[in-house]
């Protein structure tokens, strides 16, 4: 097998080599947006830009890249075009900004948007320019890089500037561009369409000829298209030297159709031209599919095209087509070949009369009409309207070849999508790992194209919407995997031995040499399947390694996947492994084979199942795990060994590697969504449009719901009337009661309904229908009494909500798709708790479904949920996460069931009391059937006994004495608070009385629900009762939904509503799973509510992969998707966490967000930072040592000077006294991260007067959570990088409550267009850290004041270093000059002898610590800093987390190197040799 070459990596220019460009000194002297005094608009400089930086250097991307972000489209090329200027080079480098905005992944359409008026007449130049001849004035290159721009319209139809050009292209009209006789077939098919076909003729007489010649060019535009790619492909030779530039021209172009082809809209019309033009036959019958390296990448693109054109879809009206309806098509089509057959073509008679399943193969078709001559296959290519007409005494003009090709592939019968998805292996194997086309490396630059699917709006049905992802996440899965085998296999060092075999040089943690492998079971198919229902394996390994990684190996759990590895290395013993050429040559790998553990076999050779009992000891260090191997992997290789004589794949494994459990759950992913498309996916009717990207955006919003609820209960959301008031602005509120004294919380509001359809009004109706519409009916209520007792009392609800709050409230209240964004500190949580408690006091009998991100989302939501008036036997968390809940009580499914077998004990011990306290004798409280007839007969008699004693008798008042007196239950509430009853009213104690009754009922609720636990006598079936009857409030992870769907499914789970929290950070997929996690009732979904909370404007999914992350925009979420679409959302608009300062820095990127009223009124707010003049800061870092950034290994950045600054900043804090977990430090980048850390350990880590931040993180690991005070790391001295992308920056800025300080090189951050809100309200303050070094803290200084203490003003790193130096030395001084004062005080000031020796030896303890700790300190002015001190780390990739010691195999402890900065310190730096640190696989006692 070839190993791929290793593609380059894009070099980004460093800030000098920007400043040294040609294009930066035009910048300055033309559009940048810096410059006050720009020189006037010249076309000149555009046509040179163009011919010296793009055409010379063959479109660079570097030079692009510069282009781009000096804001060469916004400042310069748009802002002057016109039709006057126009020009072939104008329009080329307005292609080349956008496309390469579209590569950076930045909005793209933002500067056309706010000057559209000459959009139309540039597109129209494009259209023109895309059809030039070859070799006339646009290059075939140039044309590349229009049919990327083209691609890019087609796939932003959501703006409305695109559209409006592009619709004319893909319009119904377009269908002037077919044959006629084929024209005139279609419109036979849908007879309305040849009314609105007559209708666009009649359009067209009406045009003036100018006019009616523009709209025919833009109609037949692709038609054009599609003919200019075919001659193009045509020039492809077969084997002799072929330009890659048409190579790239046609893999554009087909990427192109294929996302014309995946999109309703676009596919609709174009489908049938694209059949009509027979594209497909001319491709497959092409030189560049036969071109074996070159023709690559093209024929899987061909092969996608392909799968689409074929799609199971109606094109008019959108409907998926079932396997009935494809097969009816194919069958309609094969019938109407057989009667053209039989009535025109005498020597086709055989082919005519013969059963549709004999002649419909590929092979019985080519035998029946491959003898025919080339026309008559012309003639019944015709005859079907393929081809027009072949004219009397002609010869065809076309190939046999093509005709023969043409006819056969329109009717070979297809294989169904779902019979192929059913056929394909799960797991990865060593071809598609390694193919770069469809994983390639992190080195993706964005340049080329990819056969992979893409990720955009629109979906053509469930099955594709589930299919693409089911692809990408299959793929993003080989990508991991892919790094886990190339770490552990060449830590193995597999080398020749001697005579030809394999001896392994080294070892690794996740990876053993297999000892024997044998395939112990072949099932037998299914019936109509072709492949084993099971296929099981031994394998066999020595685990002569240390304990830990002992109990590892045989702590691999059933469903555990692990990977069988084929190597036959050539390198002989002792060859070096370099990391940075291609692997599979170096290891020699030959085979990957995915495998999923069905347990250790113990000495009998029987399988150690999972349970409670404690697991056998094996002797020996031999281990034998039985294996499941995937069936349908099992059968092409068997297949290919019986047809081709291939070797057994099955006998060559002689590595296994597992993987870490929490990454290694893709199989169990891919087989929920390969069952979701097997089984009838209901989805909603009122989501199941939105979800595909159709229709009404906003259809499922509440107000449009046909099943809106006039009245809801409100409960404890309201915390007064005027609070209510001012939540409804705009509203007439009307309270049923007019004393204030009654209008107290919980309110019932009823709310003006309006229906969803009905005829227009008259306008006199319509004031009165607005009036009404404002008008809400309040109605207070008493929640009645609960029983005597304080734990009685509800649990209240104390946060005033803001009006957008409210409306979120009510949205998730009622049915439909509620969608709420909320920005940073805007109280996402509380508003999601609110709901779901009012969901679950409004409507008792639904069950309400809990998704989040993260574990830690999770645990937030349950805590508070438990402040609420929620009873917790109606809670459960499912998956792993639930020890960390910071609550005693347990809510996974087995401390529920503990839970509910207590309760019970408690409540029969209650019904005992009960019992004593009537007198009734016998044991009632011995089960819960028993306390349930004891209530029945005694308990009930005596209350209904009660009632007619004391309820109102007609005409007589009723005495309030008698509700004491004939009480039957005094004795039993003898333990609560005393007297029961206030004797001051009728009313008010007959409310006590029934509220004590109530309590005695719910004692026998309780046990009526419980008695199900008496039944069920495991603790399996119990918390699967709970699950599916008991629990009202559900909560999981995404991720474990879609892990057990298939279980829960089984299990009969069932619930009404889903409320996802960090919606927009869920992956598309792991968003949709959720949705079906119950089967239909009656063949439709049960979902009501479904409520997403999340924040677009905030990071996404995370992505390790630069190519599915961009090329596939993998990392939309269904949230942001959903927003994109334009499905309407509440935007909670007022912030509590920060400082309104600091929250302007991101409010830029939302509508409207302004902050709480405490923002400005709390005292920390408003006191300023001690010891800092500003609240924030930018403070720029300029090279240290002739170093800025650094990248010791791909996208593993560092930056010394950066580094250090940060650790000096937080040391000073710590020395002004502010608490070190109140100060956090997060940098954009792994390996900064790794070197603060570093630093902090060897400069104050155990210090006792410094400590340790909060958090050393990265900023994307920090998102949701937030601190006092953040000191940033930016890191990037050469490019911007991933701050690039908005919604980190707005990550970054929002993190901090009092006060935020980064540090950066600001000549960099600040040119970046996307950047500009933020840091133009940076760089307005000073660029060099101001402190007052006198202030100590907390300061009483107001924010903003002028400082009563002397501010200094540092300028450098080295600076700071030795200011903290000379501040920490001093405060040693002080301290040990106020120790020797303290130990000199005569005897009469100390009280206590043994005190103050006490006192003396803690002082001198902490001076000895503190004394050793300031070596550690930086000491003044030597700076010298050598070039090595950044730390490297092979195994990081970029947007990966850390790499933890056990995927490695690295021991924990990591290498260190030192430098020496300023004052002759050390610095630990981390850094991982290719070998594992722990010495040797030997085994130890």
């Amino acid at each position: 097998m070839a190993a791929p070459a290793q593609p380059k990596k894009i070099v980004a220019p460093t800030v000098s080599q920007i400043n040294a460009e040609f294009v930066t000194q035009l910048a300055c002297k033309y559009w940048a947006p810096h410059i006050k005094k720009k020189s006037p608009f010249d076309i000149k400089v555009i046509e040179e830009i163009y011919e010296k930086e793009i055409v010379q250097s063959r479109f660079a991307i570097r030079k692009i890249m510069l282009l781009e972000f000096s804001q060469y489209l916004e400042n310069y090329l748009w802002m002057n075009y016109s039709p006057e200027v126009s020009s072939k080079a104008y329009l080329m480098s307005i292609c080349c900004m956008v496309n390469e905005k579209f590569r950076e992944n930045v909005p793209a359409w933002e500067t056309f948007k706010k000057k559209p008026d000459h959009f139309p007449f540039f597109f129209k130049c494009i259209l023109k320019a895309a059809l030039a001849e070859n070799d006339g004035e646009f290059s075939l290159h140039e044309q590349t890089v229009l049919l990327l721009f083209l691609d890019h319209c087609f796939n932003s139809l959501e703006v409305d500037l695109i559209r409006s050009q592009v619709q004319q292209l893909i319009s119904l009209p377009m269908w002037m561009g077919l044959q006629p006789a084929r024209l005139e077939l279609e419109l036979k098919k849908t007879p309305k369409l040849r009314k609105f076909w007559n209708l666009i003729k009649k359009n067209d007489e009406k045009m003036d000829p100018e006019a009616r010649e523009q709209a025919y060019q833009e109609r037949r535009f692709l038609s054009q298209l599609i003919q200019k790619f075919i001659s193009v492909l045509k020039s492809v030779p077969l084997s002799e030297p072929v330009t890659m530039d048409k190579v790239h021209y046609c893999e554009r172009f087909i990427e192109l159709v294929i996302d014309l082809e995946a999109l309703l809209p676009t596919r609709r019309w174009f489908n049938t031209i694209l059949d009509d033009s027979h594209l497909l036959v001319h491709c497959y019958l092409s030189n560049l599919v036969h071109r074996e390296e070159d023709g690559h990448l093209f024929s899987q693109l061909l092969d996608m095209l392909k799968f689409y054109t074929g799609f199971e879809i109606n094109d008019q009206t959108g409907n998926a087509l079932t396997e009935n309806e494809m097969t009816t098509i194919h069958y309609d089509r094969i019938t109407s070949l057989q009667r053209a057959a039989f009535a025109h073509f005498p020597e086709l008679y055989d082919f005519a009369l013969s059963n549709v399943a004999e002649v419909d193969t590929r092979e019985s078709l080519v035998k029946f009409f491959g003898p025919l001559s080339s026309n008559t296959l012309h003639q019944v290519a015709s005859y079907l309207c393929l081809l027009p007409t072949l004219p009397k005494n002609e010869d065809t003009t076309f190939d046999k070849e093509f005709l023969l090709e043409l006819l056969v592939s329109r009717h070979e019968r297809r294989i169904s999508q779902i019979q192929q998805l059913n056929q394909m292996p799960l797991y990865p194997t060593e071809k598609i790992i390694w193919d770069e086309n469809i994983v390639p490396t992190e080195y993706y630059s964005g340049e080329g194209c990819l056969a992979l699917p893409k990720l955009n709006l629109q979906f053509l049905t469930l099955h594709d919407y589930l299919l693409r992802n089911f692809n990408l996440f299959r793929l993003e899965s080989t990508y991991e995997i892919r790094q886990d085998i190339e770490d552990s296999v060449s830590r193995m060092k597999p080398w020749q031995s001697e005579y030809g075999g394999v001896v392994f040089g080294g070892w690794a943690r996740m990876a053993q040499p297999i000892v024997a492998f044998t395939v112990v079971e072949v099932a037998k198919p299914n019936i109509g399947e072709n492949w084993p229902t099971r296929v099981r394996a031994d394998v066999t390994i020595n685990l002569n390694v240390r304990d830990h990684i002992k109990d590892e190996w045989e702590g691999l759990r059933k469903h555990d996947v692990c990977f069988l590895i084929t190597v036959r290395p050539t390198k002989p013993y002792g060859t070096k492994f370099d990391r940075r050429r291609p692997f599979i040559e170096q290891v020699g790998l030959v085979y990957v084979r995915g495998c999923e553990i069905q347990g250790m076999l113990d000495d009998k050779g029987r399988v150690i199942e999972d349970g409670p009992e404690p697991r056998p000891n094996l002797r020996g260090e031999s281990r034998t795990f039985r294996v499941f191997l995937d069936p349908n992997q099992y059968q092409q290789d068997m297949t290919n060994t019986i047809q081709n004589g291939a070797e057994d794949v099955y006998e060559t494994f002689n590595i296994i590697m597992r993987r870490k459990p929490k990454e290694n759950n893709f199989k169990a992913v891919l087989e929920t969504i390969r069952n979701l498309m097997n089984t009838d996916c209901v989805v909603p009717d009122w989501l199941h449009d939105i979800i595909l990207g159709y229709g009404d955006p906003s259809s499922a919003h509440y107000s449009k719901m046909p099943n809106q609820i006039a009245t809801l209960d409100f409960n404890d959301t309201f915390l007064s009337i005027e609070h209510l008031k001012a939540s409804f602005p705009g509203h007439n509120v009307k309270v049923t009661v007019d004393d204030p004294a009654l209008q107290i919380p919980p309110f019932r509001i009823t709310f003006p309904v309006r229906s969803g359809k009905g005829k227009k009004r008259k306008d006199a109706d319509e004031d009165e229908d607005t009036e009404e519409a404002k008008t809400l009916i309040v109605e207070p209520h008493v929640i009645p009494n609960r029983g005597p007792y304080p734990y009685n009392q509800p649990k209240r609800n104390t946060i005033q909500f803001t009006h957008t709050q409210i409306e979120a409230i009510r949205a998730g209240m009622q049915p439909g798709l509620t969608m709420v964004v909320g920005p940073p500190g805007t109280g996402k949580t509380d508003v999601a708790v609110q709901i779901i408690s009012n969901i679950y006091h409004n409507f008792p009998e639904q069950r309400t479904l809990i998704v989040t991100h993260s574990n830690q989302a999770l645990n937030q939501l349950f805590e508070k949920i438990m402040a609420l008036d929620i009873d917790e036997r109606h809670l459960l968390r499912l998956g792993h996460g639930e020890e960390e809940l910071e609550t005693e009580k347990d809510f996974s499914r087995y401390g529920r069931v503990n839970y509910v077998l207590a309760r019970r004990i408690e409540l029969l011990e209650e019904v005992k009391r009960l019992q004593k306290s009537l007198g009734v004798p016998g044991d009632a409280s011995y089960t819960c059937e028993t306390a349930g007839y004891f209530f029945l007969y005694q308990v009930m008699s005596r209350w209904e006994e009660y009632i007619s004693k004391v309820k109102n008798k007609g005409s007589t008042l009723p005495d309030v004495m008698e509700i004491s007196t004939f009480f039957p239950f005094h004795e039993y509430f003898a333990n609560a608070p005393q007297p029961i009853f206030k004797g001051r009213s009728y009313e008010e104690d007959m409310e006590i009385a029934e509220g004590c009754f109530r309590h005695i009922k719910k004692i026998f609720t309780q046990l009526e629900e419980f008695r199900a636990s008496e039944l069920l006598r495991s603790g399996l079936d119990r918390s699967k009762y709970l699950l599916v009857k008991e629990a009202k409030i559900i909560a999981m992870t995404c991720t474990h939904a879609a892990l057990k769907r298939h279980d829960l499914v089984k299990l009969g789970f069932k619930y009404d509503n889903i409320l996802m929290e960090e919606a927009a950070q869920i992956l598309e997929i792991e968003t949709f799973i959720p949705l079906l996690l119950q089967n239909p009732q009656d063949g439709f979904s049960r979902l009501k509510r479904w409520i997403m909370i999340g924040d677009h404007h905030q990071l996404p999914p995370v992505i390790k992969n630069m190519a599915f992350q961009k090329y596939s925009n993998m990392e939309q979420s269904l949230f942001t998707r959903f927003v994109r679409v334009g499905v309407p959302t509440v935007d909670l608009d007022a912030q509590g966490r920060a400082r309104a300062s600091l929250c302007n820095l991101y409010n830029w990127r939302y509508k409207n967000l302004g902050n709480l009223p405490h923002v400005q009124l709390l005292p920390e707010f408003s006191t300023a930072n001690a010891g800092l003049l500003y609240d924030f800061q930018l403070i720029n870092v300029e090279d240290f040592q002739g170093v800025g950034e650094s990248e010791p290994n791909p996208y593993f950045y560092q930056n010394l000077g950066e580094a250090e600054y940060v650790v000096a900043l937080f040391m000073y804090m710590c020395l002004l006294g502010y608490p070190a977990d109140r100060i956090s430090i997060l940098t954009t980048y792994n390996g900064q991260k790794h070197l603060i850390r570093d630093i902090i350990n060897r400069r104050c880590g155990n210090n006792p007067l410094i400590g340790r931040p909060n958090k050393v993180t990265t900023v994307d690991r920090f998102q949701g959570q937030q601190n006092d005070y953040i000191l940033l790391s930016l890191v990037r001295t050469r490019a911007v990088g991933h701050l690039r992308d908005v919604r980190r920056l707005v990550v970054a800025m929002s993190r901090a409550r009092l006060g935020l300080y980064i540090f950066a090189r600001v000549s960099l951050f600040q040119n970046c267009f996307e950047l500009t809100p933020a840091f133009s309200q940076l760089t307005a303050r000073p660029l060099h850290l101001h402190i007052i070094p006198t202030e100590p803290f907390p300061t009483t200084r107001k924010n903003g004041e002028r400082p009563s203490h002397e501010v200094q003003i540092i300028k450098n790193m080295p600076q700071m270093a030795n200011f903290v130096y000379n501040m920490y030395m001093h405060l040693i001084q002080t301290t040990h000059h106020y120790h020797q004062t303290f130990l000199q005080l005569p005897p009469a000031m100390v009280e206590e002898g043994e005190e103050s020796q006490s006192q003396e030896t803690e002082l001198e303890a902490e001076e000895e610590a503190m004394l050793i700790q300031a070596d550690d300190i930086p000491s003044p002015p030597d700076v010298s800093c050598s070039q090595e001190t950044l730390a490297s780390r092979p195994d990081s990739t970029p947007n990966q987390t850390e790499t933890t010691a056990s995927q490695t195999g690295a021991n924990s402890r990591p290498e260190t190197v030192t430098a020496s900065v300023p004052g002759a310190v050390t610095i630990p730096v981390k850094a991982t040799t290719p070998q594992d640190a722990t010495s040797a696989p030997t085994k130890t006692n």
